[in-house]
């Protein structure tokens, strides 16, 4: 079986070393990927951090033989790595996961039910991810007193409507670090406060924010982790609980106590070590790649103004994080933009509900018109995204939607 893998090993080395990683958007010629919010690839660095995990050290890491505690070590190191990049300083506090939508259920719906007897209203917005609100309509269903906060016509919180909406039955709150559609950046500091002044736990998503922009872990008690929109693998998330002050959470999966108790299960160490790799590099590599791409949004965006008339940028411009594009065309479907440029890989929505007809829930929270909302794409740049790929998209973008307005009877 060892001859198998090795030989398995050296094709992927082989592989990886034939591909270049320093001009590459891993898709195929003639066509950009620029759907990071969706998902990113896996940087090549991370696989080969991942490799000897699945069939040379492949040792169960909660057993006590040494193949079991090879596997525990990179498992540990892993989680210090994640705690490094989110600025915490034990790393006990970071417990691993099957990814965000696991780390968000395992945060909302375990602090409500444990903390049920000091209260039962818990709180969040209106523009969080999917299986947040899904969450918080499932615990609605059980009782709670669930309130939705509005955001201004920027995606930002309503901060008086957040303060107002806490009261001596209020146990926790759920806000998003980044929004996933349209990008914005919510005052998680200031939300920190306004939680910790009366008492109330603090949860984040923070799956479109860590390794992008400096996330503070001690804005919050508990902060959702995603391995596969940092360049790790799918599969694997975190969620960081604080241990000062102790929050205790009612676990979804009950059994061999892994996790402080908290996420039963053998851990799946290429994966943690993955998600740990990932996390490291975002460490060194993220304040120059910030820039970088602070230089390619600004491009996209002037020429894409420069050339097109009626043009909507959806979502605040000064807060939010320079790879997350959302923007409306006035006059045409925005499905039909991205059918009349398959060169280019997009989203008209959150990869969780863009099958959906109905207009975007986040774009209807910032009062953007139905109509604008039914014509909105988001475009998606990242750490293999080049200026060349910029260009090539929005040459693209400006001839679909004139062919497009040409035809159209709104137009």
């Amino acid at each position: 079986m060892n001859h198998v893998c090795n030989n398995v090993h050296a094709i992927l080395r082989i592989i990886l070393n034939n591909k270049n990683m320093d001009d590459s958007n891993c898709m195929a010629n003639d066509t950009v990927y620029m759907d990071y919010q969706a998902t990113t690839p896996c940087d090549r660095r991370v696989l080969e951090r991942m490799l000897p995990y699945f069939c040379d050290d492949y040792g169960n890491p909660h057993s006590q033989h040494s193949l079991g505690v090879t596997a525990n070590d990179a498992v540990e190191n892993a989680r210090e790595q994640i705690a490094s990049l989110i600025g915490v300083r034990d790393r006990r506090e970071i417990v691993f996961t099957s990814g965000a939508t696991e780390s968000n259920n395992l945060a909302i719906q375990g602090i409500a039910r444990f903390y049920r007897e000091k209260g039962n209203r818990i709180i969040t917005t209106t523009i969080e991810h999917k299986c947040v609100l899904e969450a918080f309509g499932a615990l609605s269903r059980e009782g709670f007193d669930v309130v939705f906060v509005p955001v201004l016509s920027d995606g930002r919180i309503d901060l008086n409507a957040f303060r107002s909406s806490i009261n001596d039955r209020a146990i926790f709150a759920s806000v998003m670090w980044v929004n996933n559609e349209i990008g914005v950046c919510q005052p998680i500091e200031e939300i920190g406060k306004i939680c910790r002044s009366h008492g109330v736990i603090f949860h984040s998503d923070a799956a479109q924010a860590v390794g992008k922009i400096e996330v503070d872990a001690s804005h919050v008690d508990l902060m959702s982790i995603s391995g596969h929109k940092i360049y790790g693998p799918k599969g694997v998330g975190a969620l960081y609980v604080t241990m000062q002050p102790r929050i205790r959470l009612s676990p979804l999966l009950w059994g061999g106590g892994q996790e402080r108790g908290m996420r039963s299960g053998t851990l799946a160490t290429p994966l943690c070590v993955g998600l740990g790799a990932a996390c490291e590099i975002a460490a060194l590599e993220m304040a120059i790649e910030y820039e970088r791409l602070v230089r390619l949004r600004k491009c996209f965006l002037e020429k894409v103004f420069d050339a097109l008339p009626m043009v909507q940028l959806n979502g605040s411009s000064e807060h939010c994080i320079p790879g997350c594009i959302n923007l409306s065309f006035e006059g045409i479907e925005g499905e039909s933009i991205m059918m009349g440029m398959p060169e280019v890989c997009v989203s008209s929505g959150s990869a969780c509900t863009s099958k959906s007809l109905e207009p975007s829930y986040v774009l209807r929270a910032i009062n953007v018109k139905e109509d604008l909302s039914h014509s909105s794409i988001r475009f998606g740049i990242g750490r293999f995204t080049t200026m060349d790929d910029v260009e090539y998209a929005v040459e693209k973008l400006i001839k679909v939607v004139e062919r497009l307005r040409s035809m159209s009877p709104l137009w």
